[in-house]
């Protein structure tokens, strides 16, 4: 009874947390007018209803427009310190051919009110319960003017594409279809959660009618070594689906879905799915703004240091390097720049992080900044040695 009570309190205190924050936490974070974005709270209904952060992403006009709803991984720490995920590459294909985009955040994580709920070792379970979420955000979507509730796609990276297979199980009225980018939960904590992982695709599938398309590549650091037992315990159950194996990405192909690079290997492989189940993947002409983007040039590789080495990152002090570690646990795409005045700054997701960062890095410094790293990339010259790079 004792461990309930504190539990319910837990809760409690995230609620009430969660229902004042909205307001500063979107005010610290600019939307973004191009992309049409805006954020609302959305009722998950139960015992107490609680809000659901959730971005939406709508193209000009009524509608009703196809909806995708895009589910979220899960970062190191503590979910309620999780920023508000914000997907802008993957909105601007959608958008473009006339779908709304809805990114829920899911019980706990950033301003979502609740608390996140972990199940332990029981993955299978844990992505049912991340599922009710996801069902929450499409209750809300089945009432709006805008939304065609006859055709729906649910599509997820990490955490979020193994969210979307446990929703898939639902069958949920109007989905056509699931898109699993790297989709997975791993605990090193708990013995042979690989088998778990696969054990729970397979259960999954055995209740799930629409087909799914997967993506994974071997060298992702999360599931590279588990995707394939997933895939062929989830069709030999019964689950209708395809793999996209495309091999090593980057230093991580984990982070695909959410690099420039990465567009060209998922988005033409979503046109023929979209196709395959009768929703729309051609670009429209009335939302041709949508895909146009200047973005800030990606500087080269160099060999100044490795990327995890925070001790070589110029200029800045114990907190600039504290925030570089930080900066390291975030998904891609992402930017962190420095100033020789020691300001520091990073930036990941949007349109582009890159810009984002320099940004709020010269904000701070009153002078230009220079990037030093991008994505899993070291970028800063070679030529600027450590000598000249000692914090003011």
């Amino acid at each position: 009874m004792r461990g309930r009570c504190f539990r319910w309190l837990i809760g409690k205190c995230a609620f009430v947390y969660a229902a004042i924050a909205p307001t500063l936490h979107a005010q610290s974070l600019e939307l973004d007018a191009s992309l049409n974005e805006s954020v609302v709270m959305v009722p998950k209904k139960g015992l107490f209803t609680i809000g659901l952060e959730t971005t939406l992403y709508k193209p000009d006009g009524v509608g009703p427009f196809p909806v995708v709803i895009i589910n979220h991984g899960k970062s190191p720490g503590s979910p309620r310190f999780q920023g508000r995920y914000r997907p802008a590459l993957a909105a601007r294909y959608f958008l473009q051919r006339g779908y709304a985009v809805v990114v829920p955040m899911r019980q706990g994580f950033s301003q979502s009110e609740g608390h996140y709920i972990g199940v332990g070792c029981n993955i299978e379970s844990n992505g049912e319960v991340q599922a009710d979420d996801v069902q929450a955000a499409l209750d809300y979507v089945s009432t709006q003017p805008w939304a065609d509730k006859t055709r729906l796609l649910v599509a997820g990276q990490s955490h979020g594409g193994w969210t979307t297979l446990a929703f898939g199980a639902r069958n949920y009225s109007g989905v056509k279809g699931l898109v699993n980018f790297a989709g997975g939960l791993r605990n090193d904590d708990c013995p042979g959660w690989q088998n778990t992982l696969a054990w729970g695709a397979s259960a999954y599938a055995r209740t799930t009618s629409v087909p799914s398309l997967w993506f994974y590549g071997d060298n992702d650091s999360f599931f590279g070594n588990v995707y394939r037992p997933m895939y062929e315990q989830y069709t030999a159950s019964g689950g209708k689906a395809k793999l996209v194996a495309f091999g090593n990405f980057g230093t991580d192909a984990h982070y695909m879905f959410g690099s420039r690079a990465g567009n060209a290997i998922w988005q033409p492989e979503l046109d023929k799915f979209l196709t395959s189940i009768n929703m729309p993947q051609e670009p429209l002409a009335a939302f041709s703004k949508f895909g146009v983007v200047t973005y800030t040039p990606t500087p080269p590789k160099t060999g100044f240091a490795t990327l995890d080495d925070e001790s070589k990152v110029p200029f800045v002090r114990d907190t600039g390097r504290a925030g570089y570690k930080k900066f390291l646990t975030v998904a891609a795409p992402r930017a962190f720049a420095i100033a020789p005045s020691g300001a520091w700054a990073w930036s990941n997701g949007g349109d582009d992080p890159l810009k984002s960062a320099l940004d709020r890095c010269s904000n701070f410094a009153k002078v230009t900044c220079t990037l030093y790293a991008v994505d899993d990339d070291v970028v800063w010259p070679v030529a600027a040695r450590p000598s000249e790079a000692k914090p003011k």
